[in-house]
C-alpha cells in the first residue's frame, strides 16, 4: 500500500484527493497548515515554508501530491504570495528528491496561460500545453517558474515531476452559481468558460501517480464542457474575434484542451454542472 504524502490536504482540492486515494487502498497523510474540518485521514501540521518540516513531512513516503499554496492572487501581496507559494514548492521538491521519493505530482495552474486574456488574447482555442505562456500575476508567475524548476529537480534526480495546470475548481454546491454567467459571455471569458470539478481534480492526481512518465511534464485539467449554454462558436465570435477555433471543437467542449491528459494519464472527467442544474 502506496504512502501519499498529500500537502494542502484540508483545502478544497486537497480534500477530494485525500477521500480519492483512500477510497483507491493508498496510505495518505494530509500535510496542512490548517486542521481539516473532517479528518480522514491522518493529519500532520507543518510549515512549508520551513525546510526543515517540509523533510519531516515527507519522510517515510512514497510520493507526494503538493497541493498546499496560496490559491488566490488577491488574498495576499503579491510578494507574500510568490515567495510562499515558490519557497514551498523548492522545499517539497528537495525533499522529495533528497529523501527518494518515487514521484512528484504538483499543483500548477491555467493562469500562465495567459489568464483573464487582457493583454494578450488565447492564440488559437482549445488551448493546450503548446500555447505561449504569459503569467499576468505573481501567482501565475510562481507556478511558470516553479514548471521550470521540476524540470530540473526531475533532470538532477531522474524522479518524475507531474505538473497538473488546474482549472477553476468547483464543488457540486457551487453550480448553482452558474446561471449567472450566461447572460454576459464577459463574466467567465477570464479562464474561457472553464472549470473543473473537485473529484476530477482527485482523478486526476491519482492517475498522475500511476502514469507511466517519465522526466517532467505539464497537463491542463478542466472538465469536458464549459460553464456556458451558448455555443463556442458564438462565445469566440463575440468575444475574441478573429481568434481561430480548432476544427471538430465541440459546442460546448472546454476550451482548455484534455487531450494531453486523455492520452497520456488516462484522465477521463465524470464530472459536469450539466448532470445537477436543468437547462
Amino acid at each position: 500500500m502506496p504512502r501519499i504524502i498529500v500537502t494542502g490536504g484540508s483545502g478544497k482540492a486537497g480534500r477530494a484527493v485525500v477521500r480519492d486515494l483512500l477510497d483507491h487502498g493508498y496510505d495518505v497523510i494530509n500535510v496542512d497548515h490548517t486542521a481539516p474540518q473532517e479528518q480522514i485521514a491522518p493529519f500532520r501540521q507543518a510549515e512549508l515554508t520551513e525546510l526543515g518540516q517540509a523533510f519531516e513531512s515527507l519522510r517515510g513516503a512514497d510520493a507526494v501530491v503538493h497541493l498546499a499554496a496560496i490559491p488566490n492572487p488577491n488574498r495576499f501581496t503579491p510578494e507574500v504570495t510568490f515567495r510562499t507559494n515558490m519557497l514551498s514548492t523548492y522545499n517539497v521538491f528537495t525533499a522529495a528528491t533528497t529523501l527518494g521519493l518515487q514521484r512528484v505530482v504538483w499543483a500548477s495552474s491555467e493562469t500562465v496561460l495567459g489568464l483573464p486574456f487582457d493583454r494578450h488574447k488565447p492564440a488559437y482555442a482549445p488551448l493546450d500545453e503548446e500555447a505561449p505562456v504569459y503569467p499576468e500575476s505573481t501567482y501565475a508567475l510562481g507556478k511558470l517558474l516553479s514548471e521550470e524548476m521540476a524540470r530540473q529537480f526531475s533532470r538532477w534526480s531522474s524522479i518524475p515531476f507531474v505538473g497538473l495546470r488546474f482549472s477553476n475548481i468547483m464543488e457540486p454546491q457551487q453550480y448553482q452559481s452558474f446561471p449567472n454567467f450566461w447572460g454576459d459571455p464577459l463574466k467567465r471569458k477570464w479562464n474561457l468558460w472553464g472549470y473543473v470539478d473537485a473529484r476530477d481534480v482527485a482523478q486526476s492526481c491519482r492517475l498522475a501517480l500511476q502514469a507511466n512518465i517519465a522526466g517532467a511534464e505539464v497537463f491542463i485539467i478542466a472538465a469536458a464542457d464549459t460553464v456556458m449554454t451558448r455555443p463556442n462558436r458564438e462565445l469566440m465570435a463575440e468575444v475574441f474575434p478573429g481568434i481561430p477555433l480548432r476544427e471538430g471543437t465541440g459546442d460546448y467542449e472546454t476550451l482548455l484542451s484534455i487531450a494531453k491528459a486523455r492520452r497520456m494519464l488516462g484522465y477521463n472527467p465524470q464530472h459536469s454542472w450539466r448532470y445537477y442544474l436543468s437547462v
